[in-house]
């Protein structure tokens, strides 16, 4: 059976307070991309010479981990802590990137949860796979219960695994043009909240999206910005460029070394290809009735 976890960026992110726990409150909503990697699992044979109960392959990129340390694996674990699953093969193929600050990783546990689910007849209800994926990302409960036939904002708190929908049909990104510019900068959680000062935003992220767009610039802030761009200027010039080339609004997703504009009309890339960048334009589809 194969399945295909999506990407997500972030519209907005506040950080709004630290916890005791050491980890921070924060404000957000996340938006689905019809950009996707690819997981695969086969059951494998009792008598197959091999030690591990699931095999994992990873492929379409060069940054990889060790098997048990990848998220996919930790997932088929934490579920096998509870539930009798059989020695599986899995073939994750990746093609969204790494470290982007698009919430790849988190959306291949989450998957590798559904599709355990769903291969294997576990019987388990959306609250208790958001459960299990809480404990392996902030933000895999929200690949949990997104679809991407039918893509909406959930609007996140907590550490961003307290989830709302937006109860109103909410279109204002459905026919838009969205691009994708990643270079070669990887950056650390631990980096990206060095120097922030948790605050109260003066205008909530879910209220400004329903501001017209071209008030977002203003309104619609990513905290990680500030902290970021003084660490890797390059990341400010990407941003500048974005408007400069007729972005409506251009922000950098999450935590991670991705800025994306959203245009009106299909944007032209050359000078983004010619540094060397990930690029991606991706047309959001209207919502299917």
């Amino acid at each position: 059976m194969i399945t295909f976890p999506p990407a997500k960026i972030n519209l907005g992110l506040n950080v709004i307070e630290r916890r005791a726990d050491g980890y921070h409150n924060i404000e957000t909503v996340f938006y689905p991309l019809p950009l996707t990697d690819a997981l695969e699992i086969h059951e494998m044979s009792t008598t197959f010479p091999l030690d591990s109960p699931c095999s994992l392959k990873v492929t379409g990129t060069d940054q990889l981990c060790e098997e048990r340390a990848n998220l996919v694996y930790k997932a088929y674990s934490l579920i096998a802590q509870d539930y009798k699953l059989p020695r599986i093969y899995a073939h994750l193929h990746k093609s969204i990137p790494s470290q982007a600050g698009m919430g790849g990783g988190s959306s291949d546990a989450a998957y590798m949860i559904r599709l355990l689910n769903e291969q294997f007849s576990l019987g388990m209800k959306t609250d208790k796979m958001c459960a299990y994926a809480a404990h392996l990302g902030a933000d895999c409960a929200f690949f949990i219960t997104t679809d991407i036939n039918y893509p909406r904002p959930y609007y996140a708190t907590g550490i961003g695994d307290k989830l709302q929908p937006f109860t109103e049909p909410w279109n204002v990104l459905e026919g838009k043009y969205l691009l994708l510019v990643k270079p070669p900068i990887a950056v650390s959680t631990k980096e990206a909240y060095a120097g922030i000062t948790p605050h109260h935003p003066i205008v909530n992220c879910k209220d400004v999206l329903n501001m017209p767009i071209h008030q977002w610039r203003d309104n619609l802030i990513n905290d990680f910005e500030e902290t970021v761009f003084t660490i890797h200027p390059q990341l400010a010039s990407i941003k500048a460029s974005l408007y400069a080339d007729g972005a409506l609004y251009a922000a950098m997703s999450g935590s991670g070394s991705t800025l994306y504009g959203i245009f009106d009309t299909e944007p032209d890339t050359a000078s983004y290809r010619q540094e060397d960048y990930y690029c991606k334009t991706i047309h959001i589809p209207f919502t299917k009735e």
